[in-house]
């Protein structure tokens, strides 16, 4: 059982996105489009989970299919949709997760979602406060289970997405 931990933010993260981004491009070169770095290590000063969530935007999202196993040559396990209609997931570091990769077709609102909220989150440090220290206080709660954890986590991410979505649209 993997323990929930929310550390600190660190600098080498966008680092380490970079260079995942790279050899990700060397593999998807031919169908994506762009490559993000969202989730809670895409914000500065912000705690998180140390995992890298990456999010590529494809032209089709069916052809990513064809890559599950040049994918796995690199370290990542193909979880398909994952519970996210239109969304293709991947996972690198077993129990000791270190990537996720969400990649969403050009034009999926999803997509969108992820920037709005990265995005507000970079742009309003005392919110990005709160909810690093939300997420924190969950860990501690929640250490071993991490349905609880998702489950309370998301209160916050909903209200702070509706947030986001509002000025994402008006920027």
């Amino acid at each position: 059982m993997r323990k929930i931990e929310v550390i600190p933010y660190k600098a080498q993260w966008a680092s380490e996105f970079k260079q995942e981004a790279a050899l990700l491009n060397q593999v998807l070169s031919r169908e994506i489009v762009c490559i993000h770095h969202i989730g809670s290590t895409a914000v500065e000063g912000l705690k998180a989970k140390p995992v890298i969530d990456i999010m590529p935007v494809c032209k089709d999202i069916y052809s990513i299919d064809a890559y599950n196993q040049a994918m796995a040559e690199i370290g990542y396990v193909a979880k398909g949709e994952n519970g996210l209609s239109g969304r293709r997931y991947f996972e690198k570091g077993g129990h000791q997760r270190t990537h996720h990769v969400h990649i969403y077709q050009e034009g999926n609102p999803e997509a969108d979602r992820h920037l709005a909220f990265r995005d507000y989150l970079r742009t309003h440090p005392k919110e990005a406060a709160r909810y690093g220290g939300i997420k924190e206080d969950l860990a501690r709660l929640f250490p071993y289970d991490i349905q609880s954890y998702i489950m309370r986590k998301h209160i916050i991410v909903n209200e702070i997405e509706r947030k986001a979505l509002v000025w994402y649209g008006k920027s």
